[in-house]
């Protein structure tokens, strides 16, 4: 009978300089988060990310049990990453609806707060997992239920909140799902449209210019 070796979760000594004693888990789950986005969950693998790194797969182990570990630790970086953008932003002070909403817009307009390409390759990977499948499904829950708060504290009733939270934040998901591609001049331009039919309120020309000079110096 033939006793398979695990791998070694010994980590190589600094002192000889390779590319495996410089390596953090950091490293690790930089280079799966891109390959997830780039090439799907069925490419994030350890070989792959070794070869991608420039080290042994051996070195793996030292951060991470497994490979599903590794999954797991991705699921919980875009719930943190994408959802908690929303959430904050939702739950940022704002004199007024339109303002609550442009808190909001932050999100769409810079991806330290929302990730779009990340969001859609975990989409992407609900489609094939359950589990990742609720995962998502509790995360849009999460996103809907910040922005319709924001919408009561303005006064909106319960079921009128709802829906707007919903046609807001699910025509953000549906626009990326399509990949429509536009300039932020050109997004800037309806901001006060889009504000108008989410809201059924007139925006000022001061809150939409705060808005449009805090966008241009991201």
């Amino acid at each position: 009978m033939t006793v398979k070796s695990k791998p070694s979760r010994k980590r190589p000594s600094a002192a000889n300089g390779s590319p495996e004693s410089r390596l953090t888990r950091e490293d690790w789950l930089t280079a799966a988060l891109d390959a997830l986005v780039s090439d799907g969950v069925e490419n994030v693998k350890v070989l792959t990310l070794a070869e991608r790194l420039g080290v042994s797969r051996s070195s793996f182990y030292w951060f991470f049990r497994s490979r599903e570990h590794l999954l797991d630790h991705l699921l919980q970086r875009w719930q943190v990453a994408n959802t908690r953008g929303i959430v904050e932003r939702a739950a940022a002070p704002s004199a007024t609806v339109t303002e609550g909403v442009l808190n909001i817009f932050t999100c769409w307009m810079d991806e330290s707060l929302f990730d779009p390409r990340l969001d859609f390759a975990v989409r992407e990977w609900s489609r094939r997992s359950g589990h990742v499948r609720r995962a998502v499904d509790q995360a849009d829950d999460a996103r809907v239920e910040a922005i319709k708060r924001m919408f009561l504290r303005h006064g909106y009733r319960d079921r009128d909140a709802f829906i707007r939270a919903r046609v807001l934040y699910f025509m953000q998901i549906g626009y990326y799902s399509l990949d429509l591609e536009e300039s932020i001049a050109t997004r800037l331009i309806y901001v006060s449209d889009y504000l108008r039919a989410f809201t059924g309120r007139e925006p000022t020309r001061r809150e939409v210019a705060t808005f449009a000079k805090a966008i241009r110096r991201r």
